[in-house]
């Protein structure tokens, strides 16, 4: 699907292309790269090194058991799944923190990472990771740090842009906040979110310049 997405805009002359992703958006975005050399800038906000499972319902309706939220070419990609057992700090009746989800589900299925590793050396786009240190959902700053890592050990160009009160979601120049989530804390604050989007934006810009 995303690759079609590019052949379109090439087919409409379109002589750079940027990818932008948030979240797990950023997971597709960053494996559209690695796949497609004619994506020229990706921009991945609130990245992940990993491919990671499922979040909700597939095509057959069903949440379990967990498969890959990916494929190249008809096949699903290497993935982490969730460990089940983990249990929110937070009351039942209100907006929960899953960061420590993810965190525990590394631990429980370390021997599945290597193989779910996105491999960003391999990308000939540049590359922009944006993270805010105050994530609740999942630990940014620390997967776009593994990220940015991968890429310098292999000699390649990264710009990683951080702010440490910033949460889940950073807001570009024009941005609104959107409202609250009863079901999960996304972290940072609407201030601290757009003062990360800020500080990213200009990277952004001129990434698609060229």
């Amino acid at each position: 699907m995303f690759t079609a997405a590019v052949d379109l805009l090439r087919g409409t002359g379109a002589r750079r292309i940027g990818v932008l992703g948030v979240s797990k958006g950023a997971e597709a975005a960053l494996l559209t790269a690695v796949r497609d050399d004619r994506v020229d800038v990706v921009a991945a906000l609130s990245p992940s090194p990993l491919v990671w499972c499922n979040v909700g319902p597939g095509r057959d309706g069903a949440e379990r058991p967990y498969r890959s939220c990916w494929t190249w070419r008809g096949r699903p990609l290497p993935f982490v799944p969730m460990d089940d057992s983990w249990t929110p700090a937070e009351p039942e009746d209100g907006p929960v923190a899953i960061r420590g989800w993810y965190e525990r589900s590394e631990r429980t299925f370390a021997e599945l990472l290597p193989a779910a590793e996105i491999p960003v050396e391999a990308a000939r786009a540049e590359l922009i990771l944006v993270a805010g240190g105050d994530d609740a959902m999942w630990p940014s700053v620390p997967y776009a740090e593994r990220l940015a890592e991968r890429r310098r050990a292999a000699g390649a160009g990264v710009r990683l842009i951080t702010r440490a009160d910033a949460g889940h979601r950073p807001l570009f120049p024009g941005e609104l906040a959107p409202p609250p989530s009863p079901v999960f804390r996304y972290g940072g604050t609407p201030e601290a979110d757009a003062l990360l989007g800020a500080a990213a934006w200009p990277h952004l810009l001129d990434a698609l310049r060229g």
